[in-house]
């Protein structure tokens, strides 16, 4: 990869349609222009549903002389393959007398297309360039990484209600998440941890009562004694490919 063109070197200007980011192929530098920042998400990892959806990542950087333009693409594996890479929707413009500039780029992320399918989910990186006033140029193919998982959604239902003190209470629910190549919520894969929590009547915060692993469908079932009035919910901690998230409570009347 060349960011830095013999048109550049010959007249010292960088035309704007640089702001297309070219492909990567290992990390260049030109001068002293440096990337000293990238933030993806607020920090946040990147959870994507079966809808598009947007995300701002922050690039810094630096160079004496100024600045002149920033941009980034992120990407999954190799940022050759299009199903995924994700280039921002417009790159960075400086001034000369941004000597350190901060630029927000904002990405449009397609589940379907890029990312393709939910084998992309888990670690992604960051390629970013940035270009001085003076024509230094810098290019990193992994100047950050962040976290890009796939949606997930609990249900829950605790019947009979009400229940008698003391009583068998079976708790159920279902936890699914999102099928990037399908547009659709499919059912988790078996075997995976999921908590049965309990809020009192009155009470704040949930405890958890017991785990439970998800079946074949992505169900779930488990027993409880009835012993007071309150709130039954599942919480599902996450993996690196799949977001945390917790069901609605459902709330057990205790007579």
């Amino acid at each position: 990869m060349r960011i830095y063109s013999a048109a550049v070197a010959a007249c010292g200007v960088i035309a704007l349609s640089a702001l297309a980011v070219p492909a990567a192929q290992a990390d260049e530098q030109f001068g002293d222009t440096e990337i000293t920042g990238v933030v993806v998400n607020e920090g946040n990892p990147v959870v994507v549903g079966t809808s598009a959806r947007t995300v701002s990542v922050n690039v810094t950087a630096t160079d004496p002389a100024g600045l002149e333009q920033i941009n980034a693409t992120l990407y999954h594996g190799s940022i050759n393959a299009p199903d995924s890479r994700v280039r921002s929707t417009g790159g960075c413009v400086l001034t000369a007398a941004d000597t350190t500039g901060t630029c927000t780029l904002t990405f449009t992320i397609t589940p379907g297309t890029a990312p393709a399918t939910g084998s992309l989910a888990g670690a992604w990186n960051v390629q970013a360039f940035a270009i001085g006033a003076d024509s230094d140029a810098v290019s990193r193919d992994t100047a950050g990484t962040f976290t890009m998982q796939r949606e997930t959604r609990l249900t829950v239902d605790a019947p009979p209600e009400p229940v008698k003190w003391g009583k068998t209470l079976t708790v159920k629910g279902g936890v699914q998440q999102a099928d990037w190549a399908t547009g659709t919520f499919a059912a988790a894969a078996a075997d995976q941890p999921v908590a049965l929590q309990f809020r009192p009547k009155g009470c704040a915060t949930y405890t958890t009562v017991k785990t439970v692993k998800t079946a074949a469908d992505g169900a779930l079932s488990t027993t409880v004694r009835a012993y007071a009035d309150g709130d039954y919910r599942w919480s599902y901690a996450g993996t690196d490919a799949t977001a945390a998230a917790v069901s609605e409570g459902d709330f057990v009347d205790v007579r």
